[in-house]
């Protein structure tokens, strides 16, 4: 009988959790305590206490853990953290160790052999090991760290770290997810305030408040979110990052999280990275047939830079990760450097940067030069070292796609000379910039149609587009949209071709109103005039349109 069959047994798994945990063992390797309690049919504590039970081994309590760290000079923090696993005590006959996996025999193996004498393990609740190793070591520390912190805060993040492996604190976390990942929510924003709570879902771009937990849950529901995001649970003082995944409904969830401290407590937000609803393809992304013909055309090219522009929240990600499926190929060597990495693209080598080790964008790609790459992806273009070894990197041979933060595709030109990028340069290496936004796209269940006056089609300078009469489409709102009138997002789009009518503008370093003069009399199509294309289409409404790019 293995752990499944025992909590079976116990009623604590039905035979549908049953063959989901056996399926995840098997795609991912790990162990089966693990993934009952990350998923939330077991609480941490009552996992511990079965573990100990199935295995006949005693459980660890909060009186258990040494006030100094034991085998501080074989055993090493990050090992210990790694392991989930902490030495409780030591005797000739012997080491007591805690572990809150007590299944892993490769960590009891690696304590015999570096202690040399044999292991007695402990079940323990992982929320204490967690404690006890920040207790002791502190949080990323190299070294152990003998003295104990003052007594108070060590009660306090024991109680918060019990508080928080309950299990209603653990049903609710996994709830909330699955409710945001149902409402295709982006972003859960978590914030408190001095009498409540505040809970928002970021939906198609703006933020829905949603029922809150009761204010006295606030600090456990915090304390969940860090130990499972691997996170300090004592430190309420500084901003900390992390992520974690979940499964939700059969599909496997991304969680980026972000914790910053504010006047009356910790404010929360997560990202949900939903893989499968990931739109990897420029089709899907709301790109006109011709734009979508012009950037293959471009990322066909073998060497050059392109760059994609617009806001955070934008999509540049996305179009990049697009375009890079269309390379993704195993002739093609594609290297990526991130802040941070939010999709796992098969195939691609993807780094994180890392400031705090000197891991910045300009070091990254300097030393990916040394890869030899076919094609590099750069997250953003912040600086003049970065812009320029970019450049050079394009100059070389390489296809190089990144982002730059400006308002649309010409202003990318103007903003890369002010840096002090060289005109030649630029003009040599720069193929193409994609400006872009996301809009709102309309429920196709509700949408109402009206006849558009000829005064609104001036104004909104649809006139042209559409000579005479035309119907557009207003948000009416129902229950598939959530009575909102909208359902999704799509992108609206500009792109800037430097050819040889722009190099001689780049190389005069002439203004913005310039070079947009002459890409428009070359035919370029606008943000606006492809989002009003889309509100002709039915896609989105005018509102929305003239939300996203501003009133005339």
């Amino acid at each position: 009988m293995d752990l499944v069959d025992f909590l079976k047994s116990r009623g604590r798994l039905d035979a549908v959790h049953c063959e989901r945990v056996r399926a995840l063992k098997r795609e991912r390797g790990e162990s089966e305590a693990l993934i009952i309690t990350r998923l939330g049919m077991v609480g941490e504590r009552e996992m511990a206490e079965h573990l100990a039970e199935f295995l006949g081994i005693p459980l660890a309590g909060p009186g258990d853990y040494p006030e100094a760290p034991v085998l501080a000079a074989s055993l090493k923090p990050d090992f210990l953290s790694r392991a989930r696993a902490l030495p409780l005590a030591e005797a000739a006959q012997g080491i007591v160790l805690a572990m809150a996996d007590p299944t892993d025999d490769y960590t009891i193996k690696a304590v015999r052999l570096a202690a040399g004498r044999p292991v007695a393990v402990r079940a323990a609740v992982p929320g204490e090991l967690t404690a006890a190793l920040e207790r002791l070591y502190g949080a990323g520390a190299a070294e152990p760290r003998i003295a104990a912190p003052v007594e108070a805060a060590s009660d306090d993040v024991k109680r918060l770290s019990d508080l928080a492996s309950e299990e209603p604190v653990i049903r609710y976390v996994n709830r909330l997810v699955a409710a945001a990942a149902a409402a295709r929510a982006s972003d859960i924003h978590i914030e408190s305030s001095p009498d409540r709570v505040m809970l928002r879902l970021r939906v198609d771009g703006l933020l829905r408040d949603i029922e809150p937990p009761p204010a006295g849950l606030h600090d456990r529901i915090v304390s969940r979110i860090k130990i499972t995001a691997g996170l300090n649970i004592a430190e309420r003082r500084l901003p900390q990052d992390g992520r974690f995944r979940m499964a939700v409904e059969g599909r496997e969830i991304d969680l980026r999280v972000s914790i910053v401290p504010t006047l009356h407590g910790e404010s929360v937000v997560m990202r949900l990275l939903d893989r499968e609803r990931a739109p990897l393809d420029l089709a899907e992304l709301g790109f006109s047939a011709d734009l979508r013909h012009a950037l293959e055309r471009l990322v066909a090219l073998p060497s050059g830079m392109l760059l994609v522009t617009g806001p955070t929240g934008s999509g540049k990600t996305s179009t990049l990760y697009a375009a890079l499926q269309l390379l993704n190929t195993r002739e093609r060597k594609i290297l990526t450097v991130e802040d941070p990495v939010e999709y796992q693209l098969p195939g691609v080598n993807q780094i994180p940067v890392r400031p705090a080790i000197g891991l910045s964008f300009a070091n990254l790609l300097r030393a990916l030069l040394r890869q030899d790459p076919d094609v590099l992806l750069v997250g953003e273009i912040r600086d003049l070292e970065t812009a320029r070894i970019a450049a050079q990197a394009s100059l070389t041979g390489h296809l190089l796609l990144s982002t730059v933060h400006t308002n649309d595709a010409v202003s990318t030109v103007v903003r890369l000379l002010d840096m002090g990028l060289e005109d030649y340069l630029l003009a040599s290496v720069l193929k193409g910039v994609v400006a872009q936004r996301l809009v709102r796209m309309l429920c196709r269940a509700c949408r109402a149609p009206f006849d558009a006056p000829q005064d609104l089609l001036e104004r909104a300078g649809l006139a042209a587009l559409a000579p005479g009469r035309a119907t557009l489409y207003r948000a009416a709102g129902c229950e598939a949209c959530g009575h909102t009138g909208y359902r999704g997002r799509t992108a609206i789009a500009e792109f800037l071709p430097l050819d040889e009518r722009l190099y001689p503008l780049v190389l005069a370093r002439a203004d913005a109103r310039a070079l947009a003069r002459e890409a428009r009399a070359a035919g370029m199509v606008d943000l606006r005039t492809d989002g009003l294309a889309k509100a002709l289409a039915g896609t989105t409404s005018l509102e929305e349109v003239l939300r996203v790019t501003g009133a005339a």
